[in-house]
């Protein structure tokens, strides 16, 4: 995709972080932008700072685990703007550690509803709509290096997001296979300073639970929150990337080149056989 001048872009997950970012990257293109998330405050603070800007913006609350929630999304766009050129699946949730026999319930519907299905949500209420326009356009879903790998402690994120990385994949081939004027990338950064780790902030009422971490779990968390909070790249890097990835049409947009020894050595462990090779402190 090279023109961007007046096309429209939808980014879940858009009031902070990469949403925010990615936001922010193509509005300095001519992209008019459609934000979408379930912080109502936070959203219209960053609207509000995009206006400032001069840039040409819309917010709407949006919470991408409900069908009919997504499909209001694209009611909405299409009646502000009136067409649909760009879509961000952003919207993502980290759910707390633990063994993968340890999570509830609820943390599973939780992780599972934002992560996976908030993803599926937004491509199937989308893509035809897309299609039918019969103009080019792109989808980025945000995965994580978290869907290239498979991490202790991390079951549960390591599953939606893997989920992520099939879905594009296999969004990518049938975009291709329809001749379809679209293409679609999946992006999967490591860490980056955002407000990720905070995730519980979203976790709606009727998704808490009671359920008690063990030790390990608590310094797991709190190893991955420093991480993230002492990355280097910044999501203004990523949505560099992610802008220039959709320029040059690339499928997998990896914003940390130090985790590619790690995805090799999985694939390799599968290929020769191996049992599962423990990266995560590689």
């Amino acid at each position: 995709m090279k023109h961007f001048i007046n096309k429209v872009a939808v980014i879940t997950g858009g009031a902070s972080g990469l949403g925010r970012a990615i936001g922010r990257r193509l509005a300095t293109e001519g992209v008019k932008i459609m934000l979408a998330d379930v912080e109502k405050q936070t959203l219209n603070d960053t609207v509000s700072s995009f206006k400032d800007e001069g840039y040409d913006v819309k917010g709407h609350i949006c919470d991408v685990a409900n069908r009919q929630s997504v499909e209001e999304l694209a009611k909405f766009t299409l009646q502000h703007f009136g067409s649909v050129d760009l879509l961000f699946n952003n919207a993502g949730v980290a759910p707390p550690s633990g063994r993968a026999w340890e999570h509830s319930e609820k943390e599973w519907e939780w992780g599972l509803g934002v992560n996976v299905w908030g993803v599926i949500n937004g491509i199937s209420v989308f893509t035809p709509l897309m299609l039918k326009q019969e103009t080019e356009g792109h989808i980025v879903n945000t995965a994580s290096v978290a869907g290239l790998l498979s991490l202790p402690q991390m079951s549960l994120y390591c599953v939606t997001k893997h989920s992520v990385v099939t879905l594009s994949e296999s969004l990518y081939h049938d975009l291709i296979e329809t001749n379809a004027k679209i293409s679609c990338s999946v992006l999967c950064p490591a860490y980056v300073p955002t407000q990720i780790s905070d995730s519980e902030r979203n976790r709606p009422n009727h998704l808490k639970d009671k359920r008690v971490q063990s030790k390990e779990n608590l310094e797991m968390e709190e190893k991955v929150k420093y991480a993230v909070k002492a990355g280097k790249i910044s999501a203004e890097d990523v949505a560099n990337l992610v802008f220039q990835g959709i320029q040059e049409d690339t499928f997998y947009i990896l914003s940390h080149p130090r985790i590619k020894p790690a995805v090799e050595t999985r694939v390799t462990d599968i290929l020769l056989n191996k049992s599962p090779t423990n990266t995560f402190s590689k």
